[in-house]
């Protein structure tokens, strides 16, 4: 029996199509199930120490090139700021599938609310465990009169940003914005047979383009309505299209995602994330920059290099970079922080008086205190002014507290022998009540020679026998290293001249 030339044709080319579905289906399976994928907790509050966490953990994903990151979520909220950041993150590992997953264990709460709606919904993909829920992510303002709601332009920034990230992951923008502001009524509606989530100021547009299309359209019960916020359950995130699945652990998730076990990767928020969580916190911050500002002044006032110097290094790298771990420290605010350091040296060693040098510095220092504690320079939405304000405060706080802290130590200095070198005993007359060397000191004082430690323009510093003393001169300038003689002391002015 002969089988025609046709035939055979068919028969090869049904051949030939089998082996590159089973090829390109073989290559699918390896490309997926070949990477790894990563579990990243997102547990607790919402704060710094998450962000930088979540920070480290992406970058270890995308070094080890990960397929999949999934992000196990089991959380009341926390910082917007932190929140906002941590969606940024998401955002950007577009070199891995991102999936979130609200879990539940009998150590967790089994809910993604306020912040977690914000990182959830920033993922491509969204599966929940049953039992768990999904909601409540209107902004909140914590002052002494506790949790208090936040403005509406706050709101209204929060729920674009909700509204973006379900636009960029498919999902519905109303049950997105109804999570956030409570205003928003959102109903069921059927659009030729098939089940939507809507606002109710909405469906009218809704209506008139279906009929456009000669669709029906049939409205169903109210899901959240005005003044409530919305907050699904597993099921009816899935119902409504939001979840891609109600799964109940982990290994059915990674069956549906037709992931390996042995290719998952547990991560875990170490002791160097907290620490850096804690040095970012406000309380800390502001103790730093107090204690930064206060060991620069002495440095800076003081002759060589010595403890001063070491123990403001120290407070300000650490500021910095605990700051830059989360991304907000870049060239500009060390640029600035180093430009201030410069104009109070000149101010205080180059150009007589407190003017315009010394106020710049000091401006320049706070700004980039201000700016590295933020990740943007020019506040554009309500929820950035608020942090503005909020770090203005700490860094605020903290120089107020440096100068207040300096004051006292100078008031001491002369009573603690550990800085007796660089003070000048001195009495006090009861008449008047003016401070002046007394007459011993003045005539121990007179005649003395020594040199000038800084230049005299015509005030300075000079070192008689290993005592560094302010003095000035009769109006000559002097520069560093000139020999110079007390030529009077009155008070505590000590006037000096070239010898």
């Amino acid at each position: 029996m002969k089988i025609s030339s046709n035939v055979k044709n068919k028969h090869l080319a049904m051949v030939i199509c089998l082996v590159f579905v089973i090829t390109a289906a073989v290559a699918d399976t390896e490309q997926v199930g070949g990477k790894k994928v990563y579990f990243i907790p997102v547990h607790g509050e919402i704060n710094r120490s998450l962000t930088i966490f979540l920070r480290r953990s992406i970058e270890k994903a995308e070094n080890e090139g990960a397929g999949y990151i999934v992000f196990d979520i089991d959380t009341f909220g926390g910082r917007v700021d932190s929140a906002l950041q941590i969606t940024t993150l998401i955002g950007s590992a577009d070199f891995a599938k991102t999936v979130a997953y609200v879990t539940i264990s009998p150590e967790s709460t089994g809910v993604s609310w306020s912040a977690g709606a914000l990182i959830s919904f920033s993922c491509s993909s969204i599966y929940m465990a049953p039992g768990t829920s999904m909601g409540a992510a209107a902004p909140v303002t914590v002052g002494a009169e506790g949790s208090q709601a936040a403005s509406e332009k706050v709101v209204s920034a929060v729920r674009a940003q909700m509204a973006a990230l379900a636009e960029k992951n498919g999902y519905s923008k109303d049950i997105a914005k109804a999570m956030v502001d409570q205003d928003i009524e959102l109903r069921e509606i059927f659009v030729g047979g098939e089940l939507r989530a809507a606002a109710a100021v909405e469906i009218s547009d809704i209506e008139r383009d279906a009929k456009k299309q000669g669709l029906t359209v049939e409205t169903g019960k109210i899901i959240s309505a005005s003044g409530k916020l919305l907050t699904l359950t597993a099921l009816e995130m899935e119902k409504y299209g939001v979840s891609s699945g109600t799964v109940s652990n982990r290994e059915d998730l990674l069956e549906i995602l037709n992931i390996p076990p042995g290719n998952v990767i547990v991560l875990e928020e170490s002791a160097t994330d907290r620490i850096a969580g804690i040095l970012t916190g406000s309380a800390v911050t502001g103790i730093l920059i107090m204690i930064g500002l206060v060991a620069l002044f002495i440095e800076i006032t003081s002759p060589g290099f010595g403890i001063p110097g070491t123990v403001a290094i120290v407070c300000f790298a650490v500021v910095f970079s605990s700051y830059a771990l989360l991304g907000t420290v870049g060239s500009l605010e060390l640029i600035l922080f180093v430009l201030g350091i410069v104009l109070l040296i000149l101010e205080i060693f180059v150009i007589p008086g407190f003017g315009a040098a010394g106020i710049s510095g000091i401006v320049l220092i706070v700004a980039s205190l201000v700016l590295s504690m933020q990740g943007f320079v020019i506040p554009s939405f309500e929820w950035q002014k608020n942090i503005f304000q909020r770090n203005l405060l700490v860094v605020g706080a903290g120089v107020i507290s440096s100068i207040v802290a300096f004051s006292v130590l100078a008031y001491s200095l002369p009573k603690l022998r550990l800085f007796s070198h660089l003070t000048l005993e001195t009495s006090q007359t009861a008449d008047t009540g003016y401070t002046v060397q007394s007459p011993s000191e003045s005539s121990r004082l007179l005649g003395k020679t020594g040199a000038a430690v800084t230049t005299l323009r015509p005030s300075g510093k000079a070192e008689f026998d290993d005592e560094l003393m302010y003095v000035e001169t009769e109006g000559e300038f002097v520069e560093a290293g000139v020999k110079v003689e007390i030529i009077e002391v009155s008070g505590n002015r000590i006037v000096v001249r070239k010898c």
